[in-house]
């Protein structure tokens, strides 16, 4: 953890003033923490002046006029940020003792969760200033935009028609600019949408199975490619599903749950705010089947989770939690079901990359 008291900051820009414009040193640790060469010094200043960014006018504009001048020499894909989301990633997986954690590694690991949600936005946001400058200069071409939830992360949008939401780990959304005529965007994750009503223009989310069609409403869809599932949740308002093959069309309604899979559809009752929890950082399970809670737990702690005996899938689950470490959640699965469970080291690959981390769940016999 940083230290925060004044000796550690005599260096630094003062913190928290407003100015009509940045400070040549400003603007200085700003580049040297873009560049990756910033130091702990620096890392303060930066993070304290972002998290009071949205009224701080200088360094809006600072920001406007930097990545203007960037896109005039290169375009957005050359510009490197990998160290900036490699560093967010880092801190959010870096493990705590599980069985000691004490008071300071546990507000160490909210604060490294709260600095991601607070840095991949600014740079997604930088990303649409340089796609609506585009806009100004090729008057008739589209610019494709893409919002992106790094791993063990989740992030927060707005689309230019008003319409809000989160996106969590692993998903990202696109769509082109300029967006008020056709509101299209595509999808390839897991995403909470509160959409603006616009009734001579629907909303359309495509994925790689279906498409969803909505006026104005607020739902849950989840369609990770490699799994072959859709899955919408709606909360208010009216959405139309409807399969790649064009099969007949699925209007949901309030508290209804579709489900797509292997060629067919399924509508039940559910509860939208268990599938919205997850925007406020909770895991919430309200009985469901093993299956279900082994794919939430392999996206929320990008592990995977196999199930050694096919008679799991019978048993169901009810807990939630809130910022909790992973063997925690296994512990108490453990203690309220007859299930034990075994995690696995990360084995290293042939290309020098690791395989995730493996958790096997079994059934306990009498004998444990």
């Amino acid at each position: 953890m940083y230290n925060h008291s004044e000796a550690g900051r005599k260096n630094l820009p003062a913190l928290g003033k407003t100015k009509s414009m940045l400070q040549q040193n400003e603007i200085a640790c700003i580049e040297r923490y873009l560049n990756g060469d910033a130091d702990i010094k620096d890392i303060l200043w930066i993070e304290d002046r972002f998290a009071k960014g949205q009224n701080d006018q200088s360094l809006h504009n600072h920001l406007h006029r930097d990545w203007e001048n960037t896109t005039q020499e290169k375009m957005i894909s050359e510009v490197d940020l990998g160290h900036l989301l490699d560093r967010v990633h880092h801190q959010i997986r870096q493990k705590e003792s599980q069985k000691e954690q004490t008071l300071l590694h546990r507000i160490n690991y909210l604060y490294s969760k709260a600095a991601a949600i607070l840095l991949i936005p600014l740079i997604v946001a930088g990303s649409l200033i340089v796609g609506l400058r585009g806009k100004s200069s090729t008057q008739n071409q589209q610019v494709s935009s893409v919002i992106h939830a790094p791993l063990g992360s989740r992030v927060s949008f707005n689309l230019p028609d008003g319409t809000a939401g989160w996106l969590n780990s692993g998903s990202s959304l696109s769509y082109s600019l300029p967006f008020g005529e056709h509101r299209n965007v595509a999808l390839e994750g897991e995403a909470w949408f509160d959409v603006a009503h616009n009734e001579k223009k629907p909303f359309e989310i495509t994925t790689a199975n279906s498409m969803v069609q909505v006026l104005g409403t607020s739902f849950y869809l989840s369609a990770y490619n490699d799994e072959q599932y859709v899955e919408v949740v709606l909360q208010k308002g009216k959405v139309i599903f409807t399969d790649n093959n064009k099969a007949h069309p699925v209007t949901l309604l309030p508290s209804e749950r579709l489900v797509f899979r292997n060629g067919e559809v399924t509508v039940n009752a559910a509860d939208p705010s268990k599938y919205k929890a997850w925007t406020d950082g909770k895991l919430v399970f309200r009985g469901d089947n093993m299956a279900e809670v082994a794919r939430r737990i392999e996206r929320w702690y990008n592990i995977k989770v196999e199930l050694a005996d096919k008679e799991l899938e019978q048993f169901s689950f009810r807990a939630t939690f809130e910022d909790d470490p992973l063997e925690e959640v296994l512990d108490l699965l453990s203690m309220t079901s007859p299930i034990r469970y075994k995690m696995m080291p990360r084995e290293l690959n042939a290309n020098g990359t690791y395989q995730k981390e493996r958790v096997i769940l079994y059934k306990k016999t009498k004998h444990i």
